[in-house]
């Protein structure tokens, strides 16, 4: 069973996702989420605080995932290619809607969104040695993420699973750095 915290913060969410910041009201959230806007405004007394209690959702989520990643079996890069598809997990709908709070100004919501993808590119830049290599990985997984975000929002979820061919050519590139010039 879910906390009503967390059933509002997943609510509100959805309606970033689903309907915008505009639409994502206060009244709007606490009826997605089935409490009160009493019981909203206890765990969340604005909108505002809604917005701090996402990004330190994503934050969260986020570092969980760098964990993972720094530990992977198959390496770093590896992993951040072949997990950059949007599957709807918790971590990818909170990065949707953090995006979408970035896009109306919010500033904590940039600074969630750069401070998870530094987070990310500073694992690759360890893993490889090289900052030029790692930011040339980290961007073949956001283009993988950003067009599977695209085709999921669309109503075509992507396939499972990352083409073969493409981590091949991943571990080409981090084979090349690790033997460096």
């Amino acid at each position: 069973m879910t906390s009503s915290r967390d059933r509002i913060l997943d609510a509100y969410a959805d309606l970033l996702i689903t309907e915008g910041e505009r639409q994502a009201t206060l009244e709007a959230v606490a009826a997605r989420a089935e409490v009160s806007k009493g019981g909203l405004l206890y765990h969340f007394p604005s909108k505002d605080q809604l917005g701090i209690g996402l990004c330190e959702r994503l934050a969260v989520l986020a570092a969980v995932d760098a964990d993972r990643m720094r530990t992977a079996d198959e390496g770093p890069a590896r992993y951040y290619v072949r997990s950059s598809q949007y599957a709807d997990t918790p971590l990818d709908r909170a990065l949707v809607a953090v995006s979408r709070l970035r896009q109306s100004g919010d500033e904590r919501a940039r600074a969630a969104i750069e401070a998870a993808s530094e987070k990310w590119l500073a694992i690759l830049h360890d893993a490889l040695g090289d900052l030029d290599v790692a930011r040339a990985v980290k961007l073949i997984g956001d283009g993988l993420y950003y067009n599977a975000l695209n085709k999921a929002l669309g109503g075509h979820p992507p396939a499972p699973g990352v083409d073969q061919g493409l981590l091949d050519v991943v571990e080409r590139i981090t084979r090349t750095a690790r033997l460096g010039p």
